[in-house]
């Protein structure tokens, strides 16, 4: 049994009510669309109160992140086999040898520079770009290994060079991925010196 009693009819809202508060709503979302969700979740602002209340740059920064992991992600799924022929990664023996080497990325793109390298070598190396910014993954795949599986040296975002050395954790193909995550071309000079039997760019 109900508490309370059934409204009246004339206590309902007309017709005319409810199509007037449904109008009133798809209106509010319209709005809070244009002005809120599509510049804060995705760097689209067609209205410009987006970049006033500083969510475009939110949205832009969100989707360049997005992009870069699927990007990254794709990139980790390569198999190291690819990357040389396996003859290359084991030499009987390997002198110290230096190199220099430029690579251009167009803008987001992602370029793999790697060396043949037996476990313990060492490799002193030095690389920067003409000005714009780039991600950067440094580490090694072992030979005939699954995907996905590697060891990080060091990995940054949004720099203009770095330099160092690492000894090989393993047999395998040792180096660099970087992504351009500019709106321009960025070419890297690379420069490397130590005992290696190869060294190549990998798209």
């Amino acid at each position: 049994m109900y508490n309370t009693d059934m409204p009246r009819r004339a206590e309902l809202p007309s017709k005319a009510q409810l199509l007037r508060s449904t109008a009133i709503a798809i209106v509010t979302a319209g709005v809070l669309l244009t002005t809120v969700v599509l510049p804060s979740e995705y760097g689209i602002d067609p209205t410009g109160i987006g970049s006033a209340l500083n969510l475009t740059e939110m949205g832009k920064i969100k989707t360049a992140l997005a992009a870069d992991a699927l990007a990254d992600a794709a990139a980790a799924e390569r198999k190291p086999q690819a990357t040389a022929p396996a003859a290359q990664a084991r030499p009987a023996s390997a002198g110290k040898r230096s190199d220099e080497m430029q690579v251009t990325l167009q803008p987001r793109e992602g370029i793999e520079v790697k060396m043949a390298m037996l476990k313990g070598a060492t490799v002193h190396y030095e690389w920067k770009t003409d000005g714009g910014l780039v991600n950067h993954d440094t580490h090694g795949e072992p030979d005939n290994a699954p995907p996905n599986t590697f060891h990080r040296y060091k990995k940054e975002k949004d720099v203009t060079g770095n330099s160092g050395e690492f000894s090989a954790a393993f047999d395998g193909h040792h180096g660099w991925f970087w992504r351009n995550r500019s709106d321009k071309p960025v070419t890297i000079t690379l420069k490397t010196s130590g005992v290696y039997s190869d060294i190549r760019k990998i798209k």
